[in-house]
């Protein structure tokens, strides 16, 4: 079988190989981990990135290890920028099968220290952006017959924590999307999961907070597995919640 004939045809028993998965905020972290995960499960592989620089690196980091993938410039607040990735991995790799709708952003502070700029700016590419993202993707993934949206929420979806307000309201907006989504979408053969991920080694928390003791953190891979372990079932069967945590998580009862 041609690797055009594997793209067009993707197996029936929940292997990947062949499908075609749009990740965003895919230039570091979880996302350049997801994307790495998906690669080597035989996906092709669209990094979508805010900083087209890192997205290019992933996308050449795989491509280096004989995978297939793109590097691409992406908004996820500007539906322009969103249309335009679709189009773009349709039109390279045949097809769009997943969306993994990953970018994300924070600001720690009191809610009343707070400006109202950076208040929405963490709910538009936290929560906005995967509504734009699936806007743009949701025909496509509906014209393959079993396309699959991935929200990346966190344990902030589920209990709260002092100077995170705005955090907290987007991955709660998020994982109260994507159960409504995962109600309407899967009539047409769209399945539709929430990640909830607990703490990571990712710049997103080292980066941010030095004092953070990385031993109470998991490896990004490790919750990119689980996104693999949930495009890999088969059609008749759904997630549509899946949390996975640290051993040492000290966010979660």
């Amino acid at each position: 079988m041609t690797a055009q004939r594997a793209l067009a045809a993707p197996t029936r028993d929940g292997t990947l190989g062949g499908r075609v998965a749009l990740v965003t905020g895919g230039g570091s972290g979880l996302g350049a981990a997801t994307c790495r995960v998906l690669a080597m499960a035989g996906m092709a592989v669209v990094a979508g990135d805010i900083d087209a620089r890192r997205a290019a690196a992933t996308a050449s980091g795989l491509t280096a290890d004989g995978g297939r993938a793109l590097g691409f410039e992406l908004d996820v607040r500007d539906a322009a920028s969103a249309d335009a990735a679709v189009t773009t991995a349709i039109d390279r790799f045949g097809r769009l099968d997943v969306l993994v709708n990953n970018a994300g952003t924070d600001v720690t502070a009191e809610f009343e220290a707070i400006p109202p700029d950076a208040w929405d700016r963490v709910l538009d590419v936290n929560l906005r952006g995967p509504v734009v993202m699936t806007r743009a993707a949701l025909p496509a993934l509906r014209a393959t017959g079993r396309g699959q949206i991935v929200n990346v929420t966190s344990t902030a979806a589920l209990r709260a924590w002092p100077n995170a307000s705005a955090y907290h309201a987007s991955k709660w907006g998020l994982l109260g999307f994507s159960h409504a989504l995962h109600t309407e979408a899967r009539r047409y053969g769209v399945k539709v999961t929430a990640i909830i991920a607990g703490g990571m080694r990712t710049p997103f928390l080292i980066g941010r907070f030095p004092d953070l003791d990385p031993g109470l953190l998991q490896d990004p891979a490790t919750v990119a597995e689980a996104i693999r372990f949930v495009l890999s079932l088969p059609a008749e069967s759904v997630v549509p919640q899946i949390t996975v945590l640290p051993m040492g998580e000290t966010s979660w009862p």
